[in-house]
Protein backbone atom coordinates (compact mmCIF):
# COMPACT_ATOMS: atom_id res chain seq x y z
CA UNK A 1 0.00 0.00 0.00
CA UNK A 2 1.38 3.45 -0.98
CA UNK A 3 2.35 5.88 1.78
CA UNK A 4 -0.38 8.36 0.87
CA UNK A 5 -2.96 5.57 1.15
CA UNK A 6 -1.76 4.78 4.68
CA UNK A 7 -1.96 8.48 5.60
CA UNK A 8 -5.46 8.73 4.15
CA UNK A 9 -6.54 5.63 6.05
CA UNK A 10 -5.10 6.99 9.30
CA UNK A 11 -6.95 10.29 8.75
CA UNK A 12 -10.24 8.48 8.14
CA UNK A 13 -9.72 6.44 11.30
CA UNK A 14 -9.02 9.57 13.36
CA UNK A 15 -12.16 11.26 12.00
CA UNK A 16 -14.28 8.15 12.67
CA UNK A 17 -12.99 7.81 16.23
CA UNK A 18 -13.55 11.51 16.94
CA UNK A 19 -17.12 11.32 15.63
CA UNK A 20 -17.83 8.20 17.70
CA UNK A 21 -16.57 9.97 20.83
CA UNK A 22 -18.92 12.88 20.21
CA UNK A 23 -21.96 10.63 19.65
CA UNK A 24 -21.22 8.23 22.53
CA UNK A 25 -23.67 8.61 25.46
CA UNK A 26 -21.97 9.98 28.54
CA UNK A 27 -22.12 7.91 31.75
CA UNK A 28 -23.79 9.29 34.84
CA UNK A 29 -20.82 8.15 36.93
CA UNK A 30 -17.37 6.66 36.42
CA UNK A 31 -15.63 4.70 39.18
CA UNK A 32 -12.69 2.34 39.53
CA UNK A 33 -12.54 -0.80 41.67
CA UNK A 34 -9.00 -2.17 41.74
CA UNK A 35 -8.19 -2.34 38.00
CA UNK A 36 -11.83 -2.47 36.90
CA UNK A 37 -13.32 0.62 35.23
CA UNK A 38 -17.06 1.00 35.88
CA UNK A 39 -19.39 3.27 33.90
CA UNK A 40 -23.00 3.69 34.98
CA UNK A 41 -25.68 5.04 32.64
CA UNK A 42 -29.17 6.43 33.14
CA UNK A 43 -30.79 3.67 31.11
CA UNK A 44 -30.16 0.44 29.27
CA UNK A 45 -30.17 2.02 25.83
CA UNK A 46 -27.41 4.49 26.68
CA UNK A 47 -25.40 1.72 28.32
CA UNK A 48 -25.59 -0.48 25.22
CA UNK A 49 -24.81 2.39 22.84
CA UNK A 50 -21.77 3.48 24.88
CA UNK A 51 -20.39 -0.04 25.11
CA UNK A 52 -20.91 -0.53 21.37
CA UNK A 53 -19.13 2.76 20.64
CA UNK A 54 -16.15 1.69 22.74
CA UNK A 55 -16.01 -1.75 21.13
CA UNK A 56 -16.22 -0.20 17.66
CA UNK A 57 -13.44 2.27 18.47
CA UNK A 58 -11.24 -0.53 19.81
CA UNK A 59 -11.90 -2.62 16.69
CA UNK A 60 -11.06 0.22 14.34
CA UNK A 61 -7.92 1.09 16.25
CA UNK A 62 -6.72 -2.53 16.39
CA UNK A 63 -7.50 -3.16 12.72
CA UNK A 64 -5.41 -0.13 11.80
CA UNK A 65 -2.42 -1.81 13.47
CA UNK A 66 -2.76 -5.50 12.65
CA UNK A 67 -4.12 -7.79 9.95
CA UNK A 68 -7.11 -9.09 11.88
CA UNK A 69 -8.96 -9.24 15.19
CA UNK A 70 -10.19 -12.27 17.11
CA UNK A 71 -13.05 -11.73 19.56
CA UNK A 72 -15.43 -13.69 21.76
CA UNK A 73 -19.13 -12.89 22.20
CA UNK A 74 -21.57 -13.77 24.98
CA UNK A 75 -25.08 -14.92 24.07
CA UNK A 76 -27.72 -13.49 26.40
CA UNK A 77 -30.59 -11.00 26.33
CA UNK A 78 -28.38 -8.68 28.40
CA UNK A 79 -26.16 -8.23 25.34
CA UNK A 80 -28.92 -7.42 22.84
CA UNK A 81 -28.86 -3.62 23.14
CA UNK A 82 -25.10 -3.49 22.73
CA UNK A 83 -25.12 -5.87 19.76
CA UNK A 84 -27.88 -3.97 17.99
CA UNK A 85 -25.94 -0.75 18.39
CA UNK A 86 -22.66 -2.36 17.34
CA UNK A 87 -24.16 -3.81 14.16
CA UNK A 88 -25.35 -0.32 13.17
CA UNK A 89 -21.95 1.37 13.49
CA UNK A 90 -20.38 1.99 10.07
CA UNK A 91 -16.76 1.72 9.05
CA UNK A 92 -15.77 -1.53 10.82
CA UNK A 93 -13.98 -4.01 8.56
CA UNK A 94 -15.81 -7.06 9.83
CA UNK A 95 -14.30 -9.17 7.06
CA UNK A 96 -11.07 -9.00 9.07
CA UNK A 97 -12.69 -10.13 12.34
CA UNK A 98 -12.87 -13.76 13.49
CA UNK A 99 -15.67 -14.49 15.97
CA UNK A 100 -16.04 -17.05 18.74
CA UNK A 101 -18.62 -17.49 21.47
CA UNK A 102 -18.07 -18.41 25.08
CA UNK A 103 -20.47 -21.23 25.89
CA UNK A 104 -23.10 -23.62 24.56
CA UNK A 105 -25.65 -26.04 25.98
CA UNK A 106 -25.27 -29.79 25.62
CA UNK A 107 -28.34 -31.75 24.59
CA UNK A 108 -30.44 -29.11 22.85
CA UNK A 109 -31.87 -29.63 19.39
CA UNK A 110 -29.43 -27.99 16.94
CA UNK A 111 -32.36 -25.95 15.56
CA UNK A 112 -33.48 -24.67 18.97
CA UNK A 113 -33.66 -20.90 19.27
CA UNK A 114 -32.24 -21.30 22.79
CA UNK A 115 -28.94 -22.54 21.40
CA UNK A 116 -26.39 -19.79 21.94
CA UNK A 117 -24.92 -20.14 18.46
CA UNK A 118 -28.41 -19.70 16.99
CA UNK A 119 -29.12 -16.69 19.21
CA UNK A 120 -25.87 -15.08 18.11
CA UNK A 121 -26.66 -15.87 14.47
CA UNK A 122 -29.79 -13.74 14.84
CA UNK A 123 -28.22 -10.91 16.82
CA UNK A 124 -24.74 -10.59 15.31
CA UNK A 125 -23.15 -13.50 13.42
CA UNK A 126 -25.75 -13.46 10.65
CA UNK A 127 -25.82 -9.67 10.41
CA UNK A 128 -22.15 -8.93 9.75
CA UNK A 129 -19.64 -10.25 7.17
CA UNK A 130 -17.13 -11.83 9.57
CA UNK A 131 -13.93 -13.37 8.23
CA UNK A 132 -14.94 -16.52 10.13
CA UNK A 133 -17.37 -17.57 12.84
CA UNK A 134 -16.43 -20.52 15.03
CA UNK A 135 -19.53 -22.00 16.65
CA UNK A 136 -19.39 -24.46 19.55
CA UNK A 137 -21.01 -27.66 18.31
CA UNK A 138 -21.23 -30.28 21.08
CA UNK A 139 -22.75 -32.92 18.81
CA UNK A 140 -21.93 -35.74 18.42
CA UNK A 141 -18.96 -35.71 20.81
CA UNK A 142 -18.81 -32.89 23.36
CA UNK A 143 -15.39 -33.92 24.69
CA UNK A 144 -13.92 -33.82 21.19
CA UNK A 145 -15.50 -30.40 20.61
CA UNK A 146 -13.93 -29.10 23.82
CA UNK A 147 -10.47 -30.07 22.56
CA UNK A 148 -11.12 -28.68 19.06
CA UNK A 149 -12.49 -25.36 20.31
CA UNK A 150 -9.56 -24.89 22.70
CA UNK A 151 -7.19 -25.52 19.80
CA UNK A 152 -8.97 -22.94 17.62
CA UNK A 153 -8.89 -20.36 20.40
CA UNK A 154 -5.16 -20.88 20.89
CA UNK A 155 -4.19 -20.49 17.24
CA UNK A 156 -3.59 -16.78 17.93
CA UNK A 157 -4.24 -14.28 20.74
CA UNK A 158 -7.80 -13.24 21.57
CA UNK A 159 -8.08 -9.47 21.28
CA UNK A 160 -11.49 -8.74 22.79
CA UNK A 161 -14.20 -10.44 24.84
CA UNK A 162 -17.75 -9.10 25.13
CA UNK A 163 -19.34 -10.66 28.19
CA UNK A 164 -21.97 -10.31 30.90
CA UNK A 165 -22.41 -11.38 34.50
CA UNK A 166 -24.98 -13.92 35.67
CA UNK A 167 -27.28 -13.47 38.66
CA UNK A 168 -25.03 -15.88 40.58
CA UNK A 169 -21.93 -13.94 39.50
CA UNK A 170 -20.94 -16.34 36.75
CA UNK A 171 -18.90 -15.33 33.70
CA UNK A 172 -19.56 -17.58 30.72
CA UNK A 173 -20.91 -20.76 32.35
CA UNK A 174 -18.40 -20.68 35.18
CA UNK A 175 -20.94 -20.92 38.00
CA UNK A 176 -19.67 -20.72 41.60
CA UNK A 177 -19.57 -24.52 42.12
CA UNK A 178 -17.34 -25.09 39.05
CA UNK A 179 -15.45 -21.81 38.58
CA UNK A 180 -11.68 -22.09 38.98
CA UNK A 181 -9.43 -19.03 38.80
CA UNK A 182 -6.44 -21.35 38.18
CA UNK A 183 -8.21 -23.75 35.82
CA UNK A 184 -5.65 -25.69 33.75
CA UNK A 185 -8.19 -26.04 30.94
CA UNK A 186 -9.25 -23.42 28.40
CA UNK A 187 -12.58 -25.05 27.53
CA UNK A 188 -14.49 -27.62 29.58
CA UNK A 189 -17.81 -29.33 30.18
CA UNK A 190 -19.65 -28.10 33.28
CA UNK A 191 -22.82 -28.89 35.22
CA UNK A 192 -25.03 -25.81 35.52
CA UNK A 193 -26.27 -24.88 38.97
CA UNK A 194 -29.96 -24.30 39.62
CA UNK A 195 -29.65 -20.51 40.02
CA UNK A 196 -28.04 -20.28 36.60
CA UNK A 197 -30.66 -22.53 35.03
CA UNK A 198 -33.49 -20.52 36.62
CA UNK A 199 -32.01 -17.35 35.14
CA UNK A 200 -32.48 -18.85 31.68
CA UNK A 201 -36.19 -19.31 32.48
CA UNK A 202 -36.49 -15.80 33.91
CA UNK A 203 -34.86 -14.44 30.73
CA UNK A 204 -37.64 -16.17 28.72
CA UNK A 205 -35.16 -18.46 26.99
CA UNK A 206 -36.93 -21.61 28.26
CA UNK A 207 -40.52 -22.29 29.39
CA UNK A 208 -39.57 -23.96 32.68
CA UNK A 209 -36.61 -25.23 34.70
CA UNK A 210 -36.98 -28.80 33.48
CA UNK A 211 -36.39 -27.62 29.90
CA UNK A 212 -33.00 -26.08 30.68
CA UNK A 213 -30.09 -28.45 30.00
CA UNK A 214 -28.00 -29.63 32.92
CA UNK A 215 -24.66 -29.45 31.14
CA UNK A 216 -22.82 -27.07 28.85
CA UNK A 217 -19.48 -26.36 27.21
CA UNK A 218 -17.79 -23.19 28.46
CA UNK A 219 -14.61 -21.20 28.13
CA UNK A 220 -12.90 -21.19 31.50
CA UNK A 221 -12.08 -18.17 33.64
CA UNK A 222 -8.35 -18.12 32.76
CA UNK A 223 -9.14 -18.39 29.06
CA UNK A 224 -11.41 -15.34 29.27
CA UNK A 225 -8.93 -13.41 31.38
CA UNK A 226 -6.11 -13.92 28.87
CA UNK A 227 -7.91 -11.74 26.31
CA UNK A 228 -6.31 -8.38 25.76
CA UNK A 229 -9.42 -6.31 26.55
CA UNK A 230 -12.80 -7.12 28.10
CA UNK A 231 -16.12 -5.30 27.69
CA UNK A 232 -18.67 -6.41 30.30
CA UNK A 233 -22.29 -5.31 29.77
CA UNK A 234 -24.65 -5.88 32.71
CA UNK A 235 -28.18 -4.40 32.71
CA UNK A 236 -31.21 -5.27 34.85
CA UNK A 237 -32.28 -5.20 38.48
CA UNK A 238 -31.77 -8.96 38.81
CA UNK A 239 -28.01 -8.39 38.40
CA UNK A 240 -27.67 -5.69 41.08
CA UNK A 241 -26.55 -8.05 43.85
CA UNK A 242 -24.05 -9.77 41.54
CA UNK A 243 -22.62 -6.38 40.54
CA UNK A 244 -22.33 -5.39 44.22
CA UNK A 245 -20.38 -8.57 44.99
CA UNK A 246 -18.25 -8.13 41.87
CA UNK A 247 -17.23 -4.63 42.91
CA UNK A 248 -17.01 -4.86 46.69
CA UNK A 249 -16.78 -8.50 47.67
CA UNK A 250 -13.65 -10.61 48.00
CA UNK A 251 -12.00 -12.08 44.90
CA UNK A 252 -13.58 -15.49 45.17
CA UNK A 253 -15.22 -18.15 43.03
CA UNK A 254 -18.32 -17.62 45.15
CA UNK A 255 -18.72 -14.65 42.78
CA UNK A 256 -16.66 -15.59 39.72
CA UNK A 257 -17.07 -12.11 38.18
CA UNK A 258 -15.03 -10.64 41.05
CA UNK A 259 -11.92 -11.75 39.14
CA UNK A 260 -12.64 -9.00 36.60
CA UNK A 261 -11.20 -6.52 39.11
CA UNK A 262 -7.78 -8.01 38.42
CA UNK A 263 -7.85 -7.65 34.63
CA UNK A 264 -5.70 -4.74 33.41
CA UNK A 265 -8.17 -3.64 30.71
CA UNK A 266 -11.79 -4.42 31.57
CA UNK A 267 -14.70 -2.00 31.53
CA UNK A 268 -17.98 -2.80 33.26
CA UNK A 269 -21.04 -1.06 31.81
CA UNK A 270 -24.08 -0.89 34.10
CA UNK A 271 -27.25 1.19 34.26
CA UNK A 272 -29.63 2.55 36.87
CA UNK A 273 -31.30 -0.78 37.63
CA UNK A 274 -28.12 -2.86 37.88
CA UNK A 275 -26.05 -0.23 39.68
CA UNK A 276 -25.98 -0.99 43.44
CA UNK A 277 -25.20 2.68 44.14
CA UNK A 278 -28.01 4.17 42.04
Amino acid sequence: MARHEWVSRACRLEIALSLAAVLRPAPKTRRTFDHLSVESFVNRGDMGAAAAADIAAALKDRLAKQAGVRMVFAAAPSQADMLDALCAIPGIEWDRVTAFHMDEYIGLDPASSARFANWLDVHVFGRLPFAAVHRITPEPDAEAEVRLYAKRLNEAPIDFVCLGIGVNGHIAFNDPPVADFSDPLDVKIVELDEICRQQQVDDDCFPDLASVPLHAVTLTVPRLMRADRLFCIVPGASKRDAVQKTLRGPLTTECPASILRSHPACTLYIEKESDPDA
